[in-house]
């Protein structure tokens, strides 16, 4: 039974999705624009392959790439043909070739990572949301500071790198366990380091130096209904990516003014801007906490915002203990069975509050009451960056000035489903 249920992930289903694809869009006119793809596959072992498999074991998958056509609707024109990143990846290292979800994986970290291209930065994604992102002077940094910032979901997950991976880098990354690397580049030794991973899929795409230019650009998405009907909307774009795009938080209730009473600093800004740009690539709805360029505590997907304020905040403390025990004493928390030691660390996660102690609360829609903010304010927060434009901002302002936490706002919402 065991040895079936192993079977079962090592199975590549058959492919019956043709070669190429069409997507008309038909105005009242008859006038058409249409789309063409063509199915990507890769030749491992000397046979030609596409996707392993979809969102899980028995369920056939293509991917296509967009070859030609144009579209533009309204005053949006979509992302041209041949401009390819995670549709037209390079398979360095194939192990197990890649599934639906790699590829997903590997795209939303490029969705976040295109926002970064001027420092060193690493995103490590599982189940489509990262659990970790950080930056550092160069890439060996952002890649350890990715990691530890939740090692415990790192594992099998998808690293995604801005940078030519050194051999500093892939010594560390070939000490976890991944399913999928993407960089730019791997340096002369890199692949013999990252070969002693056999299942590893190293994945080179050497376009990823032009992710900039993939800011504010659109393109179509799809969402397929349960009776085949099909949502199509345009894809999200951040307006708010520099500082002047950020408002101090004010708001008018029952005819009085309600405003920040403090400026951020420029370590909060950055800090601000960085996430709020990494949420853009988090399931809604999301609240993180994240300090000196680094994600602290990431909660993702939850139906009310003060409970993910408080599972973000949860996930800072186990994820600080879980560093500690295994800087300290190589051994992961759980595991942990001196209870001296135990105890200690513990004293200290708490003394710091999780490390969430002057850093900065993003939200990706508004906080309906201030009980949201006031479950980072009691943890320490400095700084909050939200939308606003609920009917009770005002509750979240007189929050923060109490407490002396700056807050902006962007004015845009930033959901994700």
């Amino acid at each position: 039974m065991v040895d079936d249920l192993k079977k079962m992930y090592k199975t590549i289903v058959d492919d019956h999705f043709p070669p190429r694809m069409e997507i008309a869009f038909i105005d009242e006119k008859d006038q058409r624009q249409t789309l063409f793809y063509e199915k990507a596959t890769w030749t491992i072992n000397k046979a030609k392959k596409g996707l392993r498999y979809g969102e899980n074991p028995g369920q056939e998958a293509a991917l296509y790439r967009l070859v030609n056509g144009n579209l533009v609707l309204g005053e949006v024109e979509i992302i041209q043909p041949g401009r390819y990143l995670a549709s037209d990846i390079e398979l360095l290292q194939s192990g197990k070739h890649p599934g639906k979800t790699n590829l997903t994986d590997a795209d939303n970290a490029l969705n976040i990572l295109r926002y970064f291209q001027d420092t060193p930065t690493a995103v490590i994604v599982k189940h489509n949301n990262p659990c970790g992102v950080a930056q550092g002077k160069d890439l060996s940094e952002a890649y350890d500071r990715a990691y530890m910032a939740d090692r415990v979901a790192a594992f099998g997950g998808c690293i995604a790198l801005n940078r030519p991976v050194d051999p500093a880098t892939a010594k560390a990354i070939s000490k976890q366990y991944a399913e999928v690397v993407v960089a730019p580049e791997f340096e002369f030794g890199v692949m013999d380091i990252l070969a002693r991973k056999k299942n590893l899929r190293v994945i080179r795409i050497k376009k990823m130096e032009r992710l900039q230019d993939f800011v504010g650009q659109r393109f179509v998405e799809f969402k397929s209904l349960i009776d085949g009907g099909q949502i199509v909307q345009w894809s999200f774009v951040p307006k708010a990516r520099t500082q002047a795009d950020l408002k101090p938080a004010e708001c008018e209730y029952h005819g009085k003014t309600y405003r920040i009473e403090r400026a951020p600093t420029e370590a909060e800004y950055t800090d601000m801007l960085f996430g709020w740009l990494v949420e853009a690539g988090i399931t809604s709805n999301s609240v993180i906490y994240v300090k000196d360029r680094v994600t602290v505590g990431i909660g993702t997907g939850e139906q009310d915002r003060v409970g993910v304020a408080e599972i973000a905040r949860d996930k800072a403390y186990r994820k600080l203990a879980d560093r500690y025990c295994f800087e300290e004493f190589g051994t992961p928390y759980n595991e942990l069975t001196d209870l001296d030691k135990k105890k200690a660390v513990d004293e200290r996660v708490a003394e710091e509050k999780g490390g969430l102690i002057g850093s900065t609360m993003v939200s990706d829609a508004f906080f309906p009451f201030r009980d949201g903010v006031d479950v980072g304010i009691r943890e320490g927060i400095s700084a909050v960056i939200q939308p606003g434009g609920s009917a009770n901002d005002y509750q979240a302002i007189e929050a923060c000035n109490e407490a002396d936490v700056t807050m902006v706002y962007t004015g845009q919402r930033s959901f994700k489903h």
